[in-house]
């Protein structure tokens, strides 16, 4: 940006604020805000939204189970059968409660993650500079906007430095604009996003009164795409529609045909069609992802898209950033170098050329900085102990942070004195400054020297220019070669644990960064990063071919000088070579690389609003630790979530076989099962499989395990097996059950009884065992889930209640059974399950199948 004119400024550290024109920015007292809260209400785009209850609702009236109650209930009231139809209909209402309890929780979790993941903004008020919520925001505000921040009402610019916007949500041009007081076009616009520098405006509109709430009317249609593993269930279970309508069709016509009684045969019929359809699948489905982001949300993880859920356990490789991710983003000045002399400790006693060093870095820094190295500068020149010269010189031209390597250079002039000061990389700078052989050799030993101590450095520059016909270009200027600011900024504590958590997870960590490969490598070696010693730079990296940059980036755990247009390409270089990635960053030119990763993550607190957009994960506190955390919750998920599934996979199958077999095969009692029975089933396996499982732990070798493949299907051919065999045992165990029932000569109610408790126990012991298809019942049993034991006593004492309680027994069919003959059924239903740990203890003794 050429010619831009600054205000006279002073600053304040603590709670800034900054005289603009020779007036005080105090903003808006609190009376003043609610006066302007009451005339224009609040900063939120109100349109009419759909009823979620009753959209609900519409989606639970063309639910296939709800719609056999509902015929199967008709039916029963028709022909005079008034118990069962009550009964059903009855069903109707308790099948729908508990669904709408479902989706009430999943909506409860997915809502507190909205309201959580609610924009933030600053203001001036009452003279000093506060966070709100961007929902606050008044009418007449003062708004502070910084590079990288999402602006989230209208206003007029009244302060900028360096300020340019990114607007095309509104006019579709992705190049920035940039803007100042004195332009033209010197108004923000809400849902545009700061490219650079930063800006004081007054706000001017809110909510549906700006530019964007006005037009966003469209915002209503933007739905949100299933996900491939969604899409999959969702298939799955349109399958096993089609399946049980044909099945319908086919029971139907052979039994009307074998006794031309039409609503008999429909009853029995719609029986076997109840039997075949997995509805607890996609209710499993949908709480698990939510609930599963709601957990992650209270861990400090804020999910938004869920298909990240699904994703995380399968992450092979994360690229991190170097500051403020394993360092603490702290920095302070801590050496100085200026040529000729020595490396200097920047709190010892300071001769004049040091001191000039420190005042031509702070001149060459943002007026009001927000980066942390430019702060520390600030900080340092205000300690000097010398006149401060800052509210007397306007800054008259400036040449933003550019270059590969990047540097920055602005021009500020007082009564006819002018400075020009630059700073940056010091290749940057050593490349356009006067210097001779020895010097140049001297610097770059200075240089070697800092970075292998793990500073940060940056090189600083002054040049000499008359008349204001200034350079296209900042490297144009000759400069002197001022010397070299080094910042110091310590590993977190924590960052060597979290690293050996990836590296147990077998996960590969690179690091991804801007800073140079000497700096990164010492840091890297501190903390205890494994491939310390392979880097490759940015400029490097892009000279390869792409399928050398797929073998580089395997080979190479450091990727230093670092911008953009690399990260992206390392990012589809990992993609192309079949990893699932994962991406933290911060900054602006983070957004691409973010957005690209199969996993993007976002620091909540330093983190640009360009980055959270791109992410689909924050981390509020930017804590990399609670990556490790996130990735250990999506494999539980996802591991809970196939347990489910295949739980209700193996116990639908001997209920359809039980239904099915004895009417095909014309058995003594061919119709065992009538929909009461059935939906009874149906109501004790869903809260099995979207309640026990959901809330199981994580196994204790969940994290030593490798990434699992991120396949195109949800089961692998020997899961699948393992469900089928499961049910198909459950099945004979149940038949065995029958027919020792028939050949003993016990009649149809007494025999239904027994085939009914074994499947009941049967489904108890599957419940159990299949809490790991690895460790064993007596290890998991050991698990905390408190839910397991409730809803396993729930189900007994009602089942019990069935059988023993005479009006209930007649209404069901049954007989009551002896001690010896519920033992029978037990020991059955247990057989037929838990002949799976002979199974998990050959996996255990097998080295390879661990």
């Amino acid at each position: 940006m050429a010619g831009v004119c600054r205000e006279q400024i002073s600053y304040r550290y603590d709670n800034i604020i900054m005289p603009v024109n020779n007036f005080n920015i105090k903003g808006l007292s609190d009376d003043e805000v609610a006066r302007s809260r009451e005339q224009f209400g609040y900063n939120s785009l109100s349109y009419k939204k759909e009823n979620t209850f009753l959209k609900a609702i519409k989606t639970l009236a063309m639910e296939p189970m709800v719609i056999l109650l509902l015929v199967t209930s008709c039916i029963y009231f028709i022909s005079g059968n008034f118990a069962d139809g009550i009964f059903l209909a009855s069903s109707v209402v308790l099948v729908s409660a508990i669904s709408l309890f479902q989706d009430s929780r999943s909506r409860n979790a997915l809502e507190k993650l909205k309201n959580f993941t609610q924009p933030h903004c600053k203001v001036i008020r009452n003279g000093k500079t506060v966070e709100i919520k961007s929902e606050e925001l008044v009418v007449g505000d003062n708004l502070v906007v910084e590079e990288g921040k999402s602006i989230t009402a209208d206003g007029t610019i009244i302060h900028s430095n360096d300020f340019s916007v990114n607007e095309a949500i509104l006019t579709g041009e992705s190049f920035s604009v940039y803007k100042d007081r004195t332009s033209e076009n010197n108004l923000i616009f809400q849902g545009t996003t700061v490219s650079s520098g930063l800006a004081i405006a007054s706000i001017t509109a809110i909510g549906n009164e700006t530019r964007l709430g006005k037009i966003g009317k469209s915002l209503e249609a933007i739905k949100e795409e299933p996900t491939p593993l969604e899409m999959q269930i969702n298939n799955f279970v349109k399958k096993m529609v089609i399946a049980g309508t044909l099945v319908f069709i086919i029971v139907w016509v052979l039994n009307y045909f074998h006794s031309y009684n039409l609503t008999d045969s429909l009853i029995k019929a719609l029986t076997l069609a109840m039997s075949i359809l997995p509805e607890e699948i996609p209710v499993a489905f949908s709480t698990f992802m939510a609930l599963g982001a709601w957990r992650l949300m209270k861990m400090g993880v804020v999910v938004k898209q869920m298909k990240t859920v699904e994703t995380l356990g399968s992450a092979s490789v994360i690229c991190t950033d170097k500051t403020g991710t394993l360092t603490e983003n702290e920095m302070s000045l801590a050496k100085i170098f200026v040529p000729g002399s020595k490396i200097t400790d920047a709190e010892d006693i300071l001769n004049g050329d040091e001191k000039a060093l420190i005042r031509m870095a702070m001149w060459a820094s943002e007026p009001i900085p927000f980066d942390p190295m430019e702060i520390a500068l600030h900080k340092a020149y205000s300690k000097l102990g010398i006149a401060d010269e800052r509210p007397h010189y306007k800054m008259i031209h400036e040449y933003p942070l550019g270059g590969q390597p990047p540097m920055m250079t602005h021009l500020f002039e007082y009564k006819g004195r002018r400075i020009i000061a630059a700073k940056g990389a010091p290749e940057a700078l050593l490349k356009i400054s006067d210097l001779n052989g020895d010097e140049i050799n001297q610097i770059e030993s200075v240089i070697k020297a800092l970075t292998a101590d793990g500073y940060r450095i940056l090189a600083v520059g002054e040049a000499d220019f008359a008349g204001n016909a200034f350079p296209v270009t900042q490297q144009e200027f000759r400069f002197a070669f001022k010397g070299i600011v080094a910042f110091y900024d310590p590993p977190k504590k924590n960052i060597g644990a979290v690293l050996q958590g990836f590296y147990n997870a077998g996960i590969a960590v690179k690091i991804v960064t801007g800073d140079n490969a000497a700096t990164t490598m010492s840091i890297a070696k501190q903390i205890g990063f494994k491939g310390y010693e392979k880097c490759i730079t940015g400029e490097e990296l892009m000279k390869l071919s792409d399928r050398e940059v797929q073998k580089k980036v395997e080979d190479s755990d450091i990727f230093s000088r670092m911008f953009p247009e690399a990260k992206l390409r390392i990012i589809n270089a990992f993609k192309a070579n079949n990893k699932i990635v994962a991406m933290t960053g911060d900054g602006v030119n983070d957004g691409p690389a973010l957005k690209a990763a199969h996993i993007g993550v976002a620091m909540g607190k330093r983190g640009t609003e360009i980055a959270k957009e791109a992410a689909s994960l924050i981390l509020m506190e930017d804590d990399l630790s609670k990556m490790v955390d996130a990735i250990a919750m999506g494999r539980r998920i996802y591991t809970n979530l196939k347990k489910a599934i295949q739980y209700i996979i193996s116990i639908h199958i001997p209920i359809v076989l039980t239904v099915f077999l004895p009417l095909a095969l014309g058995w003594i009692y061919p119709n065992i099962f009538s929909p009461v029975h059935i939906i009874f089933l149906e109501l004790v396996m869903g809260p099995t499989c979207s309640i026990i499982y959901e809330n199981e732990p994580m196994e204790k070798n969940t994290m030593v395990q490798k990434p699992r493949p991120f396949s195109v299907t949800f089961f692998n051919g020997k899961e699948l097996m393992t469900s089928i065999l499961q049910g198909l045992m459950i099945t004979c165990g149940t038949l065995a059950v029958y027919q020792y029932a028939v050949h003993t000569g016990y009649n149809e109610q007494l025999t239904r009884v027994m085939v009914f408790t074994t499947l009941i126990a049967a489904n108890i012991f599957l419940t159990l065992v299949n809490r790991s298809f690895y460790y064993s019942l007596f290890t998991t049993i050991r698990y905390k889930n408190n839910l397991v034991l409730l809803i396993i006593s729930i189900t007994i004492a009602i089942t019990g209640l069935l059988l023993y309680l005479r009006p209930l027994a007649l209404f069901f069919g049954f007989s009551a059974p002896t001690i010896q003959q519920i033992g029978i059924c037990a020991g059955a239903g247990a057989l037929s399950v838990v002949w799976y740990e002979l199974v998990k203890f050959i996996k255990r003794r097998n080295p390879e199948k661990k």
